[in-house]
């Protein structure tokens, strides 16, 4: 999800099960993406999903996966099959909004697999801000939402 202007696009690896069902990005209720990038950008994370996903676009946020397509068990990123991952098109996505400088990794996954999936087959890839950010789902419940909140708030800002 971009608008043409976009000037940061955030990566994650892949839906998790719940974003999947409820066709929304980030829908398990115990993710933090809504409600840092809502504190950051200055919108309520429990709006609707259309009006969160129009703040981001307004914020000039883009927001999308590394992978198109992957097999696992559950939503946990160590559970992805690698001979699966399927990547998305990013050099057209990349042609299309030529205004994105940045490209956030929410978490280790999303940066890996765009290292070894996107970059080893892309050797013309443009120059990007690059920044690796901590993981927002619960999952990842080793640092707290203060802390996770500083880092994103640097990277968006």
């Amino acid at each position: 999800m971009a608008r043409w202007d976009a000037r940061i696009l955030v990566l994650g690896s892949m839906p998790s099960v719940a974003s999947l069902a409820a066709g929304e990005y980030y829908a398990h209720r115990q993710n933090r993406f809504w409600r840092i990038v809502g504190e950051i950008a200055g919108f309520d994370p429990h709006e609707t999903y259309a009006r969160r996903r129009r703040a981001l676009c307004a914020a000039g946020i883009a927001l999308w996966d590394v992978l198109a397509s992957c097999e696992r068990e559950g939503s946990l990123d160590s559970a992805i099959a690698e001979d699966s991952i399927v990547v998305n098109d990013f050099a057209g996505f990349l042609a299309a909004h030529r205004r994105i400088a940045r490209i956030c990794f929410n978490g280790r996954k999303a940066e890996a697999a765009w290292r070894r999936h996107v970059l080893r087959r892309w050797p013309d890839a443009p120059e990007f801000d690059c920044r690796l950010l901590p993981s927002t789902s619960p999952a990842h419940a080793g640092m707290g939402y203060r802390a996770k909140l500083r880092a994103w708030r640097r990277a968006l800002a």
